[in-house]
């Protein structure tokens, strides 16, 4: 009787370590709408967007856990010296049987990153955060953050650039689709700066206000 319940106990142990004996371990959902993109990161406002531009209703499954990776990432980047870092990885949506996708990342910036009065072609200043631009292929929304959550912020708030790109974008350069992008850019940072804890959403309005930089 000891033999045989030492070997059950021992294969449970093995079940449990490979395989969680099947019971426990259920597939992750299909994330397949809109607002299930980038983690329900997104508003509803955002989500609508998102399906205008990409035109469709239907995504590709895009696994979770991108947003607690990528505020991880940044964390640890903020205690690194220099506070510069690859762009982290939020999410990448793309349409059903569709080859186009859109790409969302988060980064550190220094002030010499801004792009102030630099007006790249297809590229659109807005006032949004610290700054804000936008164009049918790419987005850039930059913020600064202070949060009790990163040691030194109080005194040197985290600069964190989140940047939107649409691969093999054939969008016209027209004012509805930069605002789209920026909508959709705005609600990913919203959620990652209250994700680090930033003190007034880093600036961030609850809702996207669009408020083009002349000059």
């Amino acid at each position: 009787m000891g033999r045989v319940l030492r070997s059950a106990a021992s294969g449970l142990a093995v079940c449990f370590l490979v395989s969680g004996c099947g019971g426990g371990d259920e597939a992750e959902p299909e994330r397949v709408t809109a607002a299930q993109q980038c983690d329900g990161t997104l508003s509803p406002d955002a989500a609508r967007a998102l399906e205008t531009v990409l035109d469709t209703e239907r995504f590709d499954h895009e696994p979770g856990g991108g947003l607690a990776r990528s505020t991880a990432e940044l964390a640890e980047d903020y205690g690194k010296v220099p506070r510069r870092t690859p762009r982290r990885a939020l999410c990448r949506i793309s349409p059903s049987g569709n080859s186009d996708e859109i790409n969302i990342r988060f980064g550190l910036y220094r002030d010499d990153d801004l792009l102030g009065d630099v007006r790249p072609r297809g590229i659109h200043p807005y006032r949004m955060g610290v700054e804000a631009h936008s164009g049918p292929e790419k987005a850039y929304l930059f913020v600064r953050c202070t949060s009790p959550r990163l040691e030194g912020s109080d005194k040197r708030p985290v600069r964190i650039r989140g940047t939107l790109t649409f691969l093999r974008s054939k969008l016209p350069d027209t004012v509805p689709v930069r605002e789209a992008h920026l909508t959709i850019l705005h609600s990913a940072t919203l959620a990652v700066v209250r994700k680090l804890g930033c003190e007034g959403d880093a600036g961030l309005d609850a809702a996207p206000v669009f408020r083009p930089r002349g000059g």
